[in-house]
């Protein structure tokens, strides 16, 4: 009898309260600032040898950040961001059927919403596990919050450089002005930087980096 207790416990109500949880946390962060994320931790930790290392985060509204900076994310990493519900299904397909049948590499197919969901709910760290956990909260912020809050969310916890969080730190540090000041120019090189932001800075392209500047800008006319 103790040990089917024991099962029920583990199988069914340990579960069901982590659910709970996790809905009672996700309906929290839908209107309070995400302040500091799992990876922001995790980056302090890997540089607490360094001391001129530091977090620079400042949690701003969507209203407060550049218009051109949400729709320079969305032509980079994410065009089909207000039409799926967290996932790119033709994306994935396309991958899976590209590596299935001329062998090339698998590659990120992750939308805003899975990398909001990483940033603010895992470490990021490269594994399968990662992925399920990644899911999971991809779908309960897609069902309890709006795009706009995702988007708001997103912008404010993405890692734009060493130590650099969010549109409002990235403006500050990169081109000495608020997040919505940004120009449409100096929206688009953040969001080309995305990426890999630890390797590339915005006010550095690379030749290849302006020219793909140069012809998303015209794509945003």
């Amino acid at each position: 009898m103790k040990k089917r207790k024991r099962k029920y416990k583990l199988l069914v109500r340990l579960p069901l309260l982590f659910i709970a949880l996790s809905l009672a946390l996700v309906l929290l962060l839908r209107y309070v600032p995400v302040i500091y994320t799992p990876l922001m931790l995790k980056r302090t930790i890997q540089n607490r040898k360094v001391e001129t290392y530091e977090t620079r985060h400042t949690w701003v509204s969507l209203d407060k950040i550049s218009p051109q900076l949400a729709k320079a994310v969305v032509l980079t990493e994410d065009q089909k961001f207000y039409d799926h519900h967290g996932f790119d299904w033709d994306e994935i397909r396309k991958m899976r059927d590209d590596h299935m049948n001329k062998g090339t590499k698998l590659r990120g197919c992750s939308t805003i919403s899975q990398q909001t969901a990483k940033n603010v709910f895992s470490f990021g760290s490269r594994t399968g596990i990662r992925k399920v956990w990644e899911a999971y909260w991809t779908v309960l912020i897609e069902l309890l919050w709006s795009k706009d809050r995702i988007m708001e969310v997103y912008l404010n916890v993405i890692e734009m450089g060493p130590g650099i969080y969010g549109a409002e730190a990235a403006a500050e540090h990169f081109f000495g002005c608020h997040a919505n000041k940004l120009t449409r120019r100096q929206a688009v090189s953040i969001a080309i930087c995305l990426p890999n932001p630890l390797k590339y800075n915005p006010t550095k392209l690379t030749t290849y980096q302006r020219n793909r500047c140069n012809a998303l800008l015209e794509q945003m006319q």
